[in-house]
């Protein structure tokens, strides 16, 4: 296992990944670490290296790709869904760090820090020029109420501000815990002294803050942006402050970094201006480094996705839980793949039990991924599953059924262009197993070379089997048989399935003999890797 790391982490989390019995940590440079792609199992990047298609594309062991810190711009996140490769980051891990430099630049504005030192150091001494203003009392208006919203907010209530939040995904109980009051936009625009923002970059979000916006606000608001550089309208806010209805911003992020030269929001006195450093500290970077790490562990070890950003999310505990299913719904579409006939063009999921309760979404994937696997080229996975599906045109669908059952099972149907499959399985004594095919009961491994078999329940199929293999040279491991309990038509046998298990893979000639007899309608081979 080939880790690179293109940028510097912290110790703690170099030493974790080192310690990995049969790791390879590479350590490079964002100028170096291309010549590593070719074998690279995972990517450790910051935000300076900008992870492309190009970049991708070299690197064709590539499994996950971790960022050590929050933001993802610097990867290309439909790239890297369409390669297969997981991407995660560290929510959260610098959320003390771009709190406290919030604060530190309110405090700034409202003293006037910045010009009075750069006018004492020049040999003046301007006291009645800056006349500050305090923090308490002045109504902060916070946009995001995610991690590091909730940090501001912590810090906000010991200068004895009040509070205003906006985010429509907090509930009214999470707020009142906070000490905050929820309110709409326009009422934290027009009631606000300070604006904090604290949201990812969306389509609803990009230039939220724009000449509409500002339009709204309290006269003499102050901005606060360590968030995304495009979350501001740059052109509207200095208008904005050129009219007076904005007294002062201060920018950590813009929507070009760094800025041009000649960038017009520098010329104006009442900007504070800060290089990205919001949360550049040796805490911060500390906790990051190390988190990327525990969590690669995680992922590369044990298959367990924290902090993943192009698959459904799922917190540890939810993937312990759900793993099993993950392999055999996986399996289960593998299977369906190899003996169903036809184009597919839909797949459905139908989760029994107690199974029925939880996030599904990984479940389904996987169970796509498995049909998938049959025919691409390409790598097929939890993360590409369903775009790779949706490409094709598929439908794809899930279905809960909480109704008691003797045990928690999958079942999967494929539908093609000339019939539909349906397979269903479970986990017993902790592995997957085949539980029917098309109603049949039958119950088989999921593992290994199989032959899959429909016929006709008379007398000699399983004898002309055992003749057939035997001649090869091929041993039974298993057989597992089934029939219907009536028959399809009146007056024509019952039919039956059979999965045979093989120690050795069975070939298409081979299955072109076992076909030969008048009884067998289907005689298909399934390989899992």
């Amino acid at each position: 296992m080939n880790i690179l790391i293109a940028e510097p982490v912290s110790a703690a989390g170099l030493e974790l990944l080192k310690s990995q019995k049969d790791w390879n940590t590479i350590v490079s440079t964002p100028k170096e670490y291309a010549q590593h792609l070719a074998t690279a199992d995972a990517l450790v990047v910051r935000s300076a290296v900008q992870v492309t298609a190009d970049v991708l594309a070299k690197a064709p062991k590539l499994r996950v790709i971790g960022r050590a810190g929050v933001g993802v711009d610097n990867v290309d996140l439909p790239a890297a869904t369409a390669a297969g490769v997981l991407v995660m980051n560290t929510p959260g891990g610098n959320a003390v760090s771009v709190a406290e430099h919030a604060l530190a630049v309110m405090l700034a504005m409202a003293r006037h820090i910045a010009p009075a030192n750069a006018s004492t150091r020049s040999g003046k001494w301007e006291k009645k020029k800056f006349l500050g203003s305090e923090l308490r009392g002045k109504t902060l208006g916070i946009i995001g109420l995610g991690s590091i919203g909730r940090e501001v907010v912590k810090r906000a209530r010991a200068f004895e501000m009040r509070i205003l939040a906006r985010d429509p995904y907090v509930t009214s109980q999470i707020a009142q815990d906070l000490g905050v009051e929820l309110v709409s936009l326009d009422e934290l625009y027009a009631a606000s002294d300070y604006i904090t923002l604290h949201v990812s970059l969306t389509p609803e979000t990009e230039r939220m803050l724009s000449r509409e916006a500002f339009a709204k606000m309290k006269p003499g608001v102050r901005i606060v942006n360590i968030a995304r550089g495009e979350l501001v309208d740059e052109d509207a806010l200095r208008q904005a402050i050129a009219s007076g209805i904005v007294a002062g911003a201060a920018l950590d992020v813009f929507s070009a970094e760094p800025p041009p030269a000649g960038f017009p929001l520098f010329t104006v006195d009442s900007v504070l201006a800060t290089p990205h450093i919001g949360g550049s500290t040796e805490e911060a970077q500390e906790i990051v480094g190390l988190r990327i790490a525990e969590q690669l562990v995680e992922y590369l070890k044990n298959g367990v996705a924290i902090n993943a950003v192009n698959m459904p999310a799922l917190s540890p505990e939810q993937y312990r839980t759900l793993g099993p299913y993950i392999d055999v719904a996986e399996r289960l579409g593998v299977f369906a793949a190899h003996v169903a006939s036809g184009h597919p063009k839909a797949v459905r999921l139908t989760y029994l039990g107690h199974l029925a309760g939880n996030n599904t979404h990984v479940v389904r994937n996987a169970g796509v991924a498995g049909v998938l696997k049959r025919s691409l080229g390409q790598r097929a996975n939890l993360i590409n599953a369903m775009q790779i599906a949706s490409e094709r045109g598929w439908n794809v669908g899930e279905h809960h059924d909480r109704r008691s059952v003797h045990t928690d099972s999958v079942r999967l149907e494929l539908e093609t262009d000339s019939a539909t499959t349906v397979v269903e399985g479970a986990v017993l004594l902790n592995r997957p197993r085949l539980l029917q095919v098309d109603g049949i009961y039958c119950e088989a491994t999921l593992a290994g070379h199989l032959v899959f078999m429909k016929n006709h329940d008379v007398p000699g199929v399983i004898g002309h089997v055992g003749t057939i293999l035997g001649k090869s040279q091929i041993n039974i491991a298993n057989f597992s048989l089934g029939r219907r309990d009536e028959p399809t038509r009146p007056g024509e046998p019952l039919e039956a399935v059979a999965v045979v298990s093989t120690d050795a893979a069975v070939p298409e000639k081979v299955l072109a003999q076992l076909r030969e007899n008048p009884a067998v309608k289907l005689a298909k081979s399934v390989e899992f890797d």
